[in-house]
């Protein structure tokens, strides 16, 4: 009876530790550089991202530059943002594409280099 007490007390220390070491590498760990962790959030905050896109268009001397994407409210995409993101599934369509009249769109990118630059892939069809 305590030989078996024992080896479930074992079992469930092997499990314990097993689940402690899973979740302390999946931790994001900090960067040495700055202290802070590597992770970075899908995109910037929009706010920061106008600002930071304001600053350039005035450092070269631009009336007005397009952001890389606007948010869509009801799923369509104006004709200036065609690209279609989904970032709940990380994928976005371009026109043509076999999905893309069917994909109600999160955001609307300006092109594909700006939806793969905010960590989305491009759907396979």
């Amino acid at each position: 009876m305590a030989s078996r007490l024992a080896g479930k007390i074992i079992a469930v220390t092997v499990v314990a530790a097993g689940i402690a070491a899973v979740t302390a590498r999946l931790r994001p760990r900090p960067n040495p550089a700055t202290g802070t962790a590597q992770w970075q959030p899908l995109a910037p905050n929009p706010a920061e991202r106008d600002a930071s896109a304001s600053r350039a268009a005035s450092d070269l001397g631009a009336s007005r530059v397009e952001p890389d994407f606007v948010e869509s409210s009801d799923g369509s995409c104006p004709s200036s943002h065609p690209v279609k993101g989904n970032t709940d599934s990380g994928i976005f369509h371009v026109p043509g594409g076999l999905s893309y009249k069917r994909t109600n769109a999160e955001r609307c990118y300006i092109d594909a280099d700006a939806a793969l630059a905010d960590g989305l892939r491009q759907a396979k069809r």
